[in-house]
C-alpha cells in the first residue's frame, strides 16, 4: 500500500516536493480558508492543552502551529518543521503579525527528525503523511520523539471518489497528459481506514482510532477550482509549471469538464472527505 512504484526516487521526488511548495508557499497559506473546518475539526480531536510541547510535522505555512499556540499557553510551546523553507517563514512572518512571536520552526525532513527522544507531548500532521515516500519511517519518528503517553494526531485525504478537490485535477491532467514515466505516490493511498490504522499500529502506536470528516467548496469558475488545486499541490504545480504555456493552459480551461458533476447555477460546488486519526504512544 505505501511502497512506491519501479523506478522511484525518493529523492528527486523530495527535491521536487520542496520545490514545489517553496513556490506556493504564500498562496497556500492565502487559501488556508477553503480548509478551515478541517483544521478547526483536527485541532479539536488534538485538544491541546496549557504547557504541553507540540510539533506540527509537516507543518506548510504553521497553520496548525499557530492555531495550538494560545491553546498550549501558558508553559507550553509549539514547533513547526517542514521541509519547505519558504513554507516556515511564511508561517513565521504570519505569527509575529498576529502577535504570536514564540512561535518555533524547524526545518527537516519528516522521515529524519533532528528532535531529541521524548521531546513532545503532542504531534499534528494536517494532510501530510501520504506525501512521504516512506510513512511508516515518519511515523517511527514521531513515535521516537513523542513522550511515553504521548499522542499522534493526523489527518489524510480520503479515497479518491470522495474527494473531488484533488480528484477532478487528477483526472484532468490524466485526460490531456501522456502517463508519467514513473508514477508518483497516490495522494489517497491512506483514504481507507484499514490503510491507515494497520499503518499507525504498525509503527509501535496503541489505541489508533480513526473519523471520516468532510467538507464543502464553492468555486464561481472552472478556472478558480483549477487555481486552488495548483495552490496545495506542492510537487504537482512544480512539475505542471515546467510545460509548455500552451498546454498549461490547456489544463486551466480543460478541467470544466471533469467538474460537470458539480456545477450549480452559482459555479460549482463539491464535498471532500478526509480521515481523522489520533493514537498513543505506549
Amino acid at each position: 500500500m505505501t511502497t512506491p512504484s519501479a523506478g522511484f526516487d525518493q529523492r528527486r521526488f523530495k527535491s521536487i516536493e520542496k520545490n514545489g511548495f517553496n513556490r506556493i508557499a504564500q498562496r497556500y497559506a492565502d487559501s488556508a480558508h477553503l480548509r478551515a473546518g478541517l483544521q478547526q475539526a483536527l485541532l479539536e480531536l488534538a485538544a491541546p492543552a496549557p504547557g504541553e510541547r507540540v510539533l506540527d510535522l509537516a507543518a506548510g505555512p504553521s497553520l496548525l502551529a499557530r492555531d495550538a499556540l494560545p491553546r498550549v499557553a501558558p508553559g507550553g510551546w509549539v514547533v513547526a518543521s517542514d521541509i519547505a523553507e519558504s513554507m516556515l517563514r511564511v508561517g513565521l512572518d504570519a505569527a509575529r503579525a498576529e502577535g504570536q512571536p514564540s512561535l518555533l520552526a524547524a526545518s527537516c525532513d519528516a522521515e529524519h527528525l533532528a528532535f531529541a527522544e521524548d521531546s513532545f507531548d503532542l504531534v499534528l500532521v494536517g494532510l501530510g503523511l501520504f506525501i512521504l515516500p516512506s510513512p511508516e519511517r515518519a511515523l517511527a519518528e514521531v513515535l521516537r520523539v513523542l513522550r511515553p503517553g504521548g499522542r499522534l494526531v493526523l489527518s489524510v485525504w480520503g479515497p479518491r471518489e470522495a474527494v473531488p478537490l484533488i480528484a477532478c485535477a487528477q483526472a484532468c491532467i490524466a485526460r490531456l497528459l501522456p502517463p508519467p514515466k514513473v508514477e508518483r505516490p497516490s495522494v489517497f493511498r491512506l483514504g481507507q481506514p484499514e490503510a491507515l490504522a494497520p499503518l499507525i499500529a504498525s509503527a509501535g502506536f496503541t489505541r489508533v482510532q480513526i473519523q471520516g470528516f468532510s467538507f464543502e467548496n464553492r468555486f464561481a469558475q472552472a478556472q478558480d477550482y483549477w487555481q486552488a488545486f495548483l495552490d496545495l499541490a506542492g510537487g504537482a504545480t512544480e512539475a505542471l509549471s515546467r510545460l509548455p504555456t500552451d498546454t498549461r493552459e490547456s489544463l486551466r480551461t480543460g478541467v470544466a469538464t471533469e467538474l460537470q458533476p458539480y456545477q450549480t447555477e452559482e459555479g460549482y460546488q463539491m464535498r471532500s472527505q478526509v480521515l481523522l486519526a489520533q493514537a498513543w504512544k505506549p
